[in-house]
């Protein structure tokens, strides 16, 4: 299987709502890195951006030959014009913890926070305009800020987040960071005795990811670096357990009150780090063995290392963080409430609501007379799923509830145990089950997917997206995820 094999089959019709003009590169950055840092402050029905610092550091990682982004996901977007022309001349989509705060209870109550983020741009040779963009419930992207930003500014922060403790390993290395998709595995909740442990779980999850398709035919498109600081201890945050540790990149569980959900609200820290190597992706290598992570697109994405079910969240939150994938699971609880609007489709290219059939998004990806949408044994899956959604749910708040007690070790771990086992067990049985059907193998539209039962679809009976275990990518999703690599390595 060849790269370019899969170039031709990789066209979707809302490929691009804003193409634009060729730009040189050269006559318009320096191969270096701008880090704009900002304030993202709100709740559900607000939101004010407010610039922190800016920093100069290292060559810039991305592609020299396409800086215009035209993907047309993400609920936001941040835009680079050239101040003196007006000509837009980087633009890039992606999500925020923000946006997902907006969608909790916490925002609809009024509650304001405050998030960290940062954008990640070529170094400008001359001022530029800087804008932030956000999709409204119709999807169309709206000015929500915008600075002038001058490259010659004094108060420019050059190389300040360089740290002599941290340790850089290049764990795969295919060649220019121009060409390749610069993957950066970062170490949090490993202590200075954990250093061996980190090594050893690079290694192993460096292989995971190339012996998984579609990166295991492109590995020669990939770079992966590992960057490890220590931890004042091992282990992430627990706070429904009242668990707390010196943890450097400050990741935790119960991220948005979900207790699986793994997100750091210490964006600085975790782009500080990134920052010791060329990076498109970031990943976040979690020193836990509970069930947990999370992904967030073109943000960063979360994963517990020593989970039975570790390999399948690392690739699954690389498919938000990187590809920008939607979830196509609906019987989990998550943190947020409406997270699509209603009679709009979606943006994401792995989920639908189907609202013209006949020109279904990966309609050229469609099994040759499979009826849309596509009629599946959806009632006694969504029986059996959320039973055990209701059992796991149990489970788990008693195992928190040991922890807070602090029962001794004995008892909290076979109450894991016996979770691991019927969370295996569980997972065995939804893969026999979705196998069965007549329809496993096909592409077509599948009800149940975005968090919604009702009204949403997905490509495929099952996928990475769509439920836990070692399997593939759906079609649909392998395609994209072709397609972004692409857009890094040419």
């Amino acid at each position: 299987m060849k790269f370019v094999k899969y170039l031709f089959v990789i066209l979707t019709p809302f490929l691009s709502i804003m193409k634009a003009q060729p730009v040189s590169f050269n006559d318009y950055f320096t191969d270096q890195t701008m880090r704009i840092d900002y304030y993202h402050i709100g709740d559900a029905n607000s939101e004010m951006v407010t610039l922190d610092h800016v920093y100069q550091y290292g060559i810039w990682a991305g592609s020299l030959k396409n800086l215009i982004d035209d993907f047309n996901n993400g609920a936001y977007y941040y835009k680079v014009f050239d101040a003196a022309s007006g000509k837009l001349i980087l633009s890039r989509g992606f999500d925020s913890y923000f946006k997902e705060y907006q969608t909790s209870d916490d925002a609809a109550k009024g509650i304001k926070r405050t998030y960290q983020e940062s954008a990640i741009i070529p170094y400008p040779k001359n001022k530029i305009k800087f804008v932030l963009e956000k999709r409204d419930k119709q999807n169309k992207l709206n000015e929500v800020y915008s600075t002038e930003i001058d490259p010659g500014d004094l108060y420019i922060i050059k190389d300040a987040v360089k740290d002599n403790s941290v340790k850089v390993y290049k764990s795969h290395y295919s060649g220019d960071p121009h060409t390749k998709v610069d993957v950066v595995i970062l170490a949090d909740g490993y202590s200075a005795k954990d250093q061996k442990k980190f090594e050893k779980d690079l290694k192993r999850y460096t292989n995971i990811f190339l012996n998984q398709e579609p990166y295991k035919h492109l590995k020669d498109k990939f770079n992966i670096y590992g960057v490890f600081k220590s931890s004042q201890e091992s282990g992430i945050d627990e706070p429904g357990a009242n668990i707390y540790h010196g943890n450097v990149l400050g990741t935790r569980f119960y991220s948005l009150g979900s207790e699986r959900y793994i997100l750091t609200e210490n964006n600085k820290a975790v782009y500080d780090l990134a920052s010791h190597v060329p990076y498109d992706a970031i990943y976040i290598m979690c020193n836990s063995a509970r069930y947990g992570g999370g992904g967030i697109y073109n943000f960063y994405c979360t994963f517990a290392a020593d989970n039975q079910f570790s390999p399948y969240i690392f690739l699954h939150e690389f498919g938000h963080s990187f590809g920008g994938l939607a979830d196509e699971y609906y019987t989990s609880d998550v943190a947020y409430n409406d997270f699509y609007a209603k009679d709009v489709e979606p943006v994401e290219p792995n989920i639908t609501r189907l609202l013209d059939k006949d020109n279904l998004k990966w309609k050229n990806l469609i099994s040759s007379g499979i009826e849309i949408p596509t009629p599946w044994e959806k009632e006694n899956y969504d029986k059996m799923d959320y039973a055990w959604q209701k059992e796991r749910r149990a489970m788990n708040n008693h195992i928190a509830e040991l922890k807070r007690n602090k029962a001794q070790r004995k008892e909290i771990d076979a109450a894991q145990s016996e979770y691991n086992e019927k969370d295996k067990i569980h997972s065995d049985e939804v893969d026999k089950y979705l196998m069965s059907s007549k329809y496993w193998g096909k592409v077509g539209a599948f009800e149940g997917a975005g968090y919604s039962a009702k009204g949403m679809y997905r490509p495929m009976l099952d996928c990475i997206m769509f439920s836990k275990g070692t399997k593939p990518f759906c079609k649909v999703c392998e395609e994209h995820l072709i397609k972004v690599i692409r857009h890094y390595t040419e």
